[in-house]
């Protein structure tokens, strides 16, 4: 169901473009227009969840899902063996800008060890 205002929500449906690298019937991956490192996918469920701590135990099928897709993708970009980052930001001072639960797939360069 889609959030009105929601940019990841116009670009699952397909009314804004986006590089999509993966999509079904739970979850959509695309790069992110202002990436980090070489490999910037951003991983989301189709269904509009505003937050990490908007989870339930009913979505826990869907995470499962979510991490599932970010290991397919990590691999298919080639960053699996070498490593990679997953990261969820959450609220404005977690440096969450859009409010649609998202992963950020990270990788393809040495990473910092500061997560700041």
């Amino acid at each position: 169901m889609m959030e009105e205002g929601c940019i990841f929500c116009k670009i699952i449906a397909g009314k804004i473009p986006g590089d999509i690298l993966h999509s079904d019937d739970r979850v959509v991956a695309f790069r992110d227009i202002s990436p980090q490192a070489p490999t910037h996918v951003l991983v989301m469920p189709r269904q509009h969840i505003p937050a990490v701590t908007d989870v339930g135990e009913q979505q826990g099928e869907l995470m499962g899902h979510l991490f599932q897709v970010a290991n397919d993708l990590a691999r298919k970009e080639g960053i699996a063996e070498r490593g990679f980052r997953l990261a969820v930001n959450c609220g404005e001072e977690g440096g969450q800008y859009v409010p649609h639960l998202h992963f950020h797939l990270i990788g393809g360069r040495r990473l910092s060890d500061e997560l700041g």
